[in-house]
């Protein structure tokens, strides 16, 4: 089953500001992410290692990049 960003970002206990600290981005590239914009691949491989680093084990194939409707 596919998780949205948003499901990993809950799952994994992480906040927003935690992903903007992280990556290096705003807010808002984080909401659009959430909502269905695809980062870049530097900004993807950065969030899988930051939630790696949480814990969290997600790969690019467990991620639904689909805009929720």
């Amino acid at each position: 089953m596919k998780i949205s960003l948003k499901s990993c970002r809950i799952e994994s206990g992480a906040s927003v500001k935690d992903i903007v600290d992280y990556v290096g981005v705003n807010e808002n590239t984080v909401y659009n992410w959430e909502n269905g914009s695809v980062p870049s691949a530097v900004n993807m491989q950065k969030l899988l290692e930051f939630y790696s680093s949480k814990g969290f084990t997600v790969t690019l194939d467990d991620i639904n990049f689909l805009p929720k409707k």
